[in-house]
């Protein structure tokens, strides 16, 4: 799969290195910006205590 997505990218190595780098940042911010937030409505954390 990533050998396919480097060939499908234009250009040389270090024009497909930057446009990678981008598409994995512009993933990484989706994932903070709406997938997250969304995600901690949905799961409420359970109050846990370490007793000794």
């Amino acid at each position: 799969m990533y050998a396919a997505l480097w060939h499908v990218l234009p250009g040389p190595w270090w024009v497909r290195l930057v446009i990678l780098l981008a598409l994995v940042a512009a993933a990484v911010y989706g994932l903070f910006v709406w997938v997250f937030p969304w995600v901690s409505e949905i799961i409420t954390p359970q109050d846990a205590t370490i007793g000794g």
